[in-house]
């Protein structure tokens, strides 16, 4: 691990240094949906549930961040810490803030998760679909958080100009997470999915299960929205609407229910899709339901597994390897 983040940091440095600021909001934005579509991918496709409120996690980090660097980023004892020690205080600062924005974010996931994942289909959707509106209507009537206007973030605390702090942070969580789910306790997950009443047969508490993997998946929306965060001048309210949770569910979709490289595959593919449709008509809101639409239908009709079904890259080094071994 420290090798790939020793090269990945060298990489910026010296490779990705000549691109421009247009590409690196690219790499940026797609590096933010891949982790919102990785966690969204653990909650939906490894463990079964059906979540379309992803989206409230993500400003309760985004606007932790903001906040934070809108009211203490300009005097005090912030600005010292940021420019301390060539570096290592803006590590420090940025690293606490997206911790403290997953951490917010999972303290909102409890407050939802434990009443409601008792539910299942429907009902669950409807439920976190509500509470991420209520936690839009609330920041849009706190005026801390600037309320409908958003809040502006101050520009000495963008990160875009280095893409190592979210690819870095990125790559760390998606790993964790396919980690956890091939682990022994990520067993219990599809073992939830698959049977739940065979789950409780051999011991496992499905509900707690259930909040478990939807804690975490939330834990790493409010990570995707701090970084989000610090690459944008302005975060704004509407930002986290219904839409965008749509966006990270088609995401999961399109890629494959359960799989990581398909999620990431499919944020990046969906990314640069809205990209190219940024300077025509169709990337009014309404159009861009009826692009998502037209995507699932299309996939449903012809690949309902989704792009990649349940493979992993994993799955195709370790057949090489056990090819070579034969």
């Amino acid at each position: 691990m420290a090798v790939l983040l020793a090269a990945l940091f060298a990489a910026d440095r010296y490779l990705l240094d000549g691109l421009s600021p247009y590409v690196r909001l690219l790499i940026v934005t797609s590096a933010i949906n891949a982790l919102l579509a990785a966690s969204l991918n653990l909650v939906n496709g490894v463990t079964g549930l059906f979540s379309i409120g992803h989206a409230g996690f993500m400003a309760c980090g985004a606007f932790l961040t903001a906040g934070t660097l809108a009211h203490f980023g300009r005097d005090g004892v912030l600005p010292v810490l940021w420019d301390m020690a060539g570096g290592l205080g803006a590590t420090l600062v940025y690293t606490g803030i997206l911790a403290a924005g997953g951490l917010l974010a999972v303290v909102a996931s409890l407050i939802v998760g434990v009443p409601t994942l008792r539910l299942r289909g429907d009902y669950l959707a409807i439920a976190t679909l509500g509470f991420g509106e209520i936690i839009r209507v609330l920041i849009v009537n706190t005026e801390k958080l600037g309320g409908a206007r958003g809040l502006s973030v101050p520009v000495r605390y963008l990160v875009d100009d280095r893409l190592f702090p979210v690819l870095s942070v990125t790559i760390l969580g998606i790993i964790f997470l396919y980690r956890l789910v091939h682990s022994n306790r990520g067993l219990s997950y599809f073992t939830v999915r698959e049977d739940e009443v065979a789950a409780r047969s051999i011991g496992i508490s499905t509900t707690r299960t259930r909040i478990e993997a939807f804690v975490i998946g939330s834990f790493f929306a409010g990570v995707a929205g701090a970084m989000m965060g610090f690459t944008q001048t302005l975060v704004h309210p509407d930002s986290f609407q219904f839409l965008r949770s749509i966006e990270i569910v088609v995401m999961v979709v399109l890629g494959g229910l359960g799989s990581f490289t398909g999620a990431v595959s499919a944020a990046v593919l969906l990314t640069l899709l809205l990209e190219g449709l940024r300077s025509t008509p169709l990337q009014a809101p309404e159009w861009r339901l009826i692009i998502y639409a037209l995507l699932l239908i299309v996939m449903m009709l012809f690949r309902p597994q989704g792009l990649l079904g349940r493979w992993e890259i994993t799955s195709w080094w370790r057949s090489r390897r056990q090819g070579g071994a034969s």
